[in-house]
């Protein structure tokens, strides 16, 4: 049964997320892994032309990108996000929009080369849904790589998670994580070609690892 996802809380809740992750001093960079210079870099998307990124955050990745001359797009939930990040990078050409993901692909007529998720849309959004309209927003050929943490051991599905500590007030949204073979089923099932996801251990035993998934249309 589908999780009841308030996308007014949630986007209040990344409209605060984004408060203390934006800094104004931040450069372009891109890693799919939450440790910084770990794992692999932008190859994991060919050499696409153009590219969107779904939840897109700061859009230092989308910048870094943009920098390569790739024609870049992101959308994201946070109006706050969006407004910092849309003004800190026009000028390398990238373009940020405010949406929440589902309905904005169901509208959007483009297609892209590659479509990407950084701990980001992919994580909190059914994939049920979400796959299928990546699907249909891909050029023949085309990549849809995403990461995210590594699952929990025994904790599949949709998981609820609150926003900070477990005090004041409840602000929360609804992740969503699986073994790799699931993943890949899910994405066969979504109507891509072939689907392959692994996990890239933590740069030291016992740390958190990272999920990356690749599709191709």
């Amino acid at each position: 049964m589908p999780v009841p996802h308030d996308i007014a809380a949630e986007t209040e809740l990344w409209d605060a997320f984004a408060e203390s992750a934006f800094k104004d001093d931040a450069e372009p960079t891109f890693g799919w892994t939450q440790y910084a210079g770990h794992g692999p870099g932008p190859e994991l998307l060919g050499a696409p032309e153009s590219v969107l990124e779904i939840g897109c955050g700061t859009g230092r990745a989308l910048a870094h990108l943009a920098q390569r001359g790739v024609k870049a797009c992101g959308v994201d939930l946070s109006p706050r996000m969006v407004e910092r990040a849309g003004e800190k990078w026009a000028p390398l050409g990238v373009r940020i929009e405010q949406g929440e993901i589902l309905e904005w692909l169901a509208v959007d007529e483009a297609r892209y080369d590659a479509v990407y998720s950084i701990f980001g849309a992919s994580w909190f959004t059914d994939p049920s849904r979400l796959f299928p309209l990546v699907r249909e927003h891909l050029a023949p050929g085309g990549v849809f790589v995403f990461s995210q943490p590594s699952a929990i051991p025994g904790a599949y599905g949709p998981q609820g998670m609150y926003k900070g500590g477990f005090a004041g007030k409840a602000m929360f949204t609804y992740r969503y994580s699986y073994r790799p073979a699931v993943w890949e089923r899910l994405l066969l099932s979504g109507g891509f070609r072939v689907a392959e996801a692994w996990e890239i251990d933590a740069p030291k035993p016992g740390h958190i690892g990272t999920l990356v998934v690749r599709a191709q249309a």
